[in-house]
């Protein structure tokens, strides 16, 4: 359901997918219809890959939805689909909540970390990328991406369930049930991708264990329904907070007008905490008594629970089905998936590249996922050893105004900041440096600084995310103009490399877009007379003259022509092979 609201953009608290039969055969089917797996088929379509999307649910509800927030480098992704603008009108509470992530004692209590608010009239703009960070739940990013899907004809269905899958040489067999009829059907898929979850059937089908440390409690994402509390915090209260007080802490945050998220715990694995219990953590976010409702409630891991690949055969894995960890991000991990996956299952369909390049999908992205798991867990440590050292010296009450009380929130604003950790490298350093479809430069990898979650600075290097920047007085930028296909930025005035380049790509019939930058400081950045950047923004290679064997050269490498041997390990049971973890978080 999508309702006009007074938000001045759209209200969406229910996604109902469409009821559909799948068709008998595709080039891709997509298991899951949650944010990865719609933005994996818009991904595709938009190179021109027959997908279909099969879901065992009918609907998605907002008060179930996780991640909310999304980096500019995941902006970056809803831009170059041309789908922002849409997410962007897509508001389920007015605009002017978003006042940044608040650190309180509560919602009506007091700031403990003061966050500098935007001026009208001041600086601004982000340093690396182009994009805002924006707030929207995974519902407005379902209903936009459906909106999409239906006017490009794809088949998404709901209430179809994944049971069975069956790789020969050449394709994949799933067989799929209509969950209320039980009408069983056999699709004919070249590649499956399996987007459909942490307790995903894709990845049991595919025999594909996971690694990592298991959570040894437990916590509970709430939502809760409020009446009209603006006579308590005013009009415009902050959408989003991180709590810190004796009795909740975490994030309170609003998904609508009249629904916020809460965090709750943590708990043994074993323990169930009664509703009342629930909703006093509830009422002690918002840091007064109010009316509330418990619509929903989420069980969550401090965890860390990666696929032992991403690949297996003609079986594919994204998002949550291919990592799980501490809360935090990794919706947009699964984006990333998205994106490094999608230019290189069109490559190959389209014959522009053998089987062999999806193997960097998994020596690209599992390694990146795990380096990001390993910070989350570690600042989920740290977090809690600082809220646990907070307590101990106490959190005085709201209500207390005098100096000592002051005071003391002063110290635990400090404490808090010494703990802060700016993710600037989470967003940005979205490095592949063990890839075999990257031609690094000698000795590279040898001399690349070390990956960090607080650092970052742009690097043109192979591997590294193509540094962004304005590229034209009319604001468009570098990464509008490389698009959706590989580019060639060319910084000198000689054109030998360039002819080579664009003679290869057309014996090819590889899309390449030559981008001639002139400006001193792209010059500067990029600190050679040639970059070949990939369509998902990465580079690939660079130099100012050719290597042996020429562009061909290159572009064999990069689109993993020998780079491995041709054909794909693995063979998928039908139904049959056992997850190694059991399912457990």
């Amino acid at each position: 359901m999508t309702e006009h609201s007074a938000t001045g953009g759209r209200d969406v608290h229910t996604v109902r997918f469409p009821s559909a039969t799948p068709p008998s055969t595709v080039d891709v089917l997509i298991v899951g219809a949650g944010p990865v797996g719609l933005s994996a088929a818009v991904e595709l379509t938009a190179r021109g890959v027959r997908v279909a999307v099969v879901d065992r649910a009918r609907t998605a509800t907002l008060v179930r939805a996780g991640a909310m927030g999304h980096t500019p480098r995941v902006v970056e992704h809803f831009h170059r689909w041309g789908l922002l603008q849409r997410i962007r009108a897509a508001w389920t509470y007015p605009p002017e909540w978003n006042r940044g992530i608040r650190v309180v004692t509560s919602l009506a209590g007091h700031e403990l970390v003061p966050v500098p608010r935007p001026s009208f009239t001041g600086p601004g703009g982000a340093r690396y990328g182009s994009q805002e960070a924006l707030r929207r739940p995974q519902t407005v990013l379902q209903q936009v991406f459906l909106d999409h899907l239906r006017e490009q004809g794809v088949n998404v269905a709901g209430g179809w369930e994944l049971r069975d899958l069956h790789e020969d040489a050449g394709s994949v067999s799933a067989r799929v049930v209509e969950v209320d009829s039980g009408e069983r059907r056999t699709l004919r898929a070249t590649y499956v991708l399996g987007a459909d979850g942490g307790s995903s059937t894709t990845r049991r089908l595919a025999g594909i264990g996971r690694e990592g440390e298991r959570a040894t409690e437990k916590r509970l994402r709430l939502i809760v329904r409020t009446e009209d509390i603006s006579a308590r915090v005013g009009a415009a209260p902050s959408g989003t907070n991180i709590v810190v007080n004796q009795e909740a802490s975490g994030f309170l945050a609003a998904v609508s007008t009249r629904e916020w998220r809460v965090y709750a715990g943590p708990y043994p694995l074993a323990y169930e905490p009664s509703e009342e219990e629930l909703l006093k953590v509830a009422r002690a976010a918002f840091g007064f008594d109010l009316p509330l409702e418990l619509v929903s409630a989420t069980t969550f891991h401090h965890a860390t629970r990666i696929a032992e690949t991403f690949r297996r055969g003609r079986i594919l894995l994204a998002g949550d089905a291919a990592h799980v960890r501490t809360p935090g991000g990794n919706l947009g991990e699964g984006f990333g998936d998205v994106v490094n996956l999608g230019w290189k299952l069109a490559a190959v369909l389209a014959g522009h590249a053998p089987d062999a390049l999806l193997d960097s999908y998994d020596e690209e992205r599992r390694p990146h996922n795990r380096r990001v798991a390993d910070h989350a867990l570690e600042r989920s440590r740290r977090a809690q050893t600082a809220l646990a050292e907070i307590r101990r010296g106490g959190v005085p009450d709201d209500a207390e105004n005098g100096p000592d009380a002051a005071l003391r929130r002063v110290e635990i604003g400090e404490r808090l900041r010494r703990d802060h950790v700016d993710a600037v490298g989470v967003t940005f350093d979205e490095r592949y440096d063990a890839s075999s479809a990257i031609r690094y430069e000698p000795d590279q990898l040898d001399s690349e600084p070390r990956w960090r979650a607080d650092v970052y600075e742009d690097d043109p290097r192979p591997g590294h995310r193509a540094p962004n920047g304005p590229v034209d007085p009319y604001g468009s930028t570098l990464h509008d103009r490389v698009g959706d296909s590989f580019a060639l930025l060319v910084l000198t005035e000689g054109r030998a490399v360039e002819d080579a380049f664009v003679a290869q790509a057309a014996a090819r019939s590889l899309p390449l877009t030559v981008i001639h930058l002139t400006d001193p400081g792209a010059r500067a950045v990029y600190g050679s007379a040639h970059v070949l950047v990939r369509p998902d923004q990465h580079v690939a290679w660079r130099g100012a003259e050719l290597p042996d064997g020429g562009a061909g050269a290159v572009l064999d490498h990069v689109l993993g022509h020998g780079s491995a041997e041709d054909g794909a390990p693995g063979l998928v049971a039908a139904g049959t092979a056992p997850s190694r973890d059991g399912g457990r978080p």
